[in-house]
């Protein structure tokens, strides 16, 4: 198997992260299981094999697994935090920790990704119909994300997760304000959001094998203690650190 991401035009890259494919190189003798890690995201996805077939996969608070079979070639894109709801005036929470078909949600995106994408295709070439298609739609956009909540949200991940939601988020919004934008624009609460921004963090130094040497980085990012902080990457991965870091 292949994966591989690109960027969008400059113009999108404030609502989407990326445009992504992941493809078989040879059939696969034998199921496999595709794990995808709790990110605060939103992506469409859809097969070029049978693209009338097309989805949405909202804000997840734990990981998701997919069975893949035989031969495939899935592209998706990648909304960054409040970018599915400006494109489309969708709220998050409807779509949130499930699937759901594109259909249901922007019935016109659902339509032009049948159409526009049967056969075979590279993603540089996908990319180019992507970001026509999503400028337009940009540019008929009347959604507006309230500064406030911009701030909220920047605090967030400038701190990587680890905020007190009462004090550290006090930008001019009422806790009720704040809890409907994170609803709205997110799918879920600002509490949750924190905690999936703070164990991307994690994620990512793991990468250099630091979250789990002496110097204790799970204490750092406002995990109680060892248990607390392997329960929840658990949760949000699949496995635990130590089978992560094993592989």
């Amino acid at each position: 198997m292949a994966y591989r991401e690109i960027l969008p035009d400059y113009r999108l890259q404030n609502g989407i992260y990326c445009y992504w494919e992941l493809k078989t190189t040879e059939r696969l003798l034998n199921p496999f299981i595709y794990r995808v890690v709790a990110d605060g995201c939103i992506d469409i996805f859809f097969s070029l094999q049978n693209p009338t077939e097309s989805y949405v996969m909202g804000f997840c608070k734990s990981y998701t697994e997919f069975p893949l079979n035989g031969t495939f070639h899935y592209v998706g894109i990648r909304f960054l935090p409040t970018g599915f709801p400006t494109f489309f005036n969708v709220d998050a929470k409807q779509i949130s920790n499930r699937e759901e078909k594109l259909a249901a949600v922007s019935k016109d995106t659902s339509e032009f990704v049948a159409h526009h994408f049967p056969g075979r295709y590279a993603l540089p070439e996908i990319k180019l119909k992507l970001d026509q298609y999503f400028i337009d739609l940009l540019n008929k956009s009347e959604v507006s994300v309230d500064k406030r909540f911009a701030n909220a949200l920047d605090i967030i991940l400038q701190n990587n997760g680890e905020v007190n939601i009462t004090k550290d988020l006090d930008t001019g919004l009422s806790e009720r304000q704040l809890r409907r934008y994170f609803d709205f624009y997110i799918g879920d609460s600002a509490k949750t959001f924190s905690r999936v921004v703070r164990f991307q963090k994690i994620f990512t130094e793991m990468s250099s094998n630091q979250a789990l040497n002496g110097n204790k980085l799970f204490y750092d990012l406002g995990y109680y203690d060892q248990p607390h902080f392997i329960k929840e990457f658990k949760k949000f991965y699949g496995l635990t650190p130590s089978k992560v870091l094993g592989r």
